[in-house]
């Protein structure tokens, strides 16, 4: 089965960067670190591959070295990025959950913040880190889909790179099932905090429990299958970083007649930037028909009628335009 068309890719990839922008601006307001990095991990991934899907249409040139080298080490972030977005949300929910009051100073909120950022942006930053242990070469350009990093399959590379996912995964997944069991054994105390819980209502921890739920079920499978996968495609012994690291400068050129014919390459990479168009709709799902959505939608329309003289309302000045 071949894969789908490149031009239908780079349009749905596009409408999930859009989806992940529209409501990051309230989300940010409310102090959502987790929320925040999923939408901004998940966003700037659609556009990157947007724009390679774009530019690479067809062609395998090495039109641009300094944006491949960027590219590629936003894709080595995000083999961790998204699951450590979703265990921070996790983690927010579960002392939610676990806690006898609500955080109401601003000490309280920064110091939560930071431990956010380490977790999905400290980790990221890692996992390039460590990718570049056992990367081969600078990177590689793969016909129709753009600038992909180098990785030598050894068995370090499984404890330095595959491994990740899977294990931020499980964690995440430990505090999704606290939360949950937490949730319904103490929800009247809950509900009292929820009412001094400012940017974080009833509703909306709901829909970040079944957002992250939903991340769970995906990122454990994905990255059993990477590993699956990867091991099965021939695991050579580690010979040394020189050995390794012997012609890092190299550009390899894959035309798209080799990839695509070949399932289990064309398989991962497809699956590898689907998930971020998947990740883009689904959150949007759970957030972009909110009530707050909706009142967010509902001023920007009226801030922008009123700038092109456009009337929202009638004479009586009670009805919507």
């Amino acid at each position: 089965m071949s894969p789908p068309p490149n031009e239908l890719y780079s349009a749905f990839s596009f409408i999930g960067f859009v989806l992940c922008a529209i409501p990051l601006y309230w989300h940010l307001q409310a102090w959502n670190t987790g929320t925040c990095l999923f939408m901004i991990w998940t966003g700037l991934g659609c556009l990157l591959q947007c724009i390679n899907s774009i530019v690479w249409n067809k062609n395998m040139t090495n039109r641009a070295p300094v944006y491949c080298d960027i590219s590629t080490r936003i894709q080595v972030a995000q083999n961790v990025a998204i699951p450590a977005s979703s265990l921070c949300i996790n983690r927010r929910l579960y002392k939610i959950a676990t806690a006898k009051a609500a955080m109401t100073t601003n000490a309280d909120k920064r110091r939560v913040v930071i431990q956010d950022l380490l977790i999905g942006v400290g980790l990221p930053i890692l996992q390039i880190i460590f990718q570049y242990v056992v990367s081969t070469n600078r990177y590689d350009i793969f016909e129709d889909f753009g600038p992909v990093f180098a990785i030598v399959v050894t068995p370090l590379s499984f404890i330095l790179f595959y491994a990740w996912p899977v294990v931020i995964g499980t964690v995440s997944l430990f505090y999704c099932v606290r939360s949950i069991y937490t949730f319904y054994k103490r929800q009247r105390q809950f509900s009292q905090i929820m009412v001094h819980s400012q940017g974080l209502k009833r509703g909306r921890y709901l829909r970040l429990m079944a957002l992250s739920g939903t991340e769970i079920i995906g990122t454990i499978p994905l990255g059993t299958y990477f590993i699956v996968n990867n091991a099965k495609g021939g695991v050579t012994p580690w010979q040394g970083w020189a050995y390794t690291h012997s012609h890092y400068s190299d550009v390899v050129q894959v035309p798209s007649s080799v990839w695509k014919n070949n399932p289990s390459t064309s398989g991962g990479m497809e699956t590898f930037r689907w998930s971020l168009v998947a990740c883009a709709f689904i959150f949007f799902a759970f957030f972009g028909f909110a009530d707050e959505a909706r009142q967010h939608y509902r001023r920007a329309y009226t801030s922008i009628a009123s700038r092109i003289g456009f009337s929202t309302f009638t004479h009586h000045g009670s009805s919507d335009a």
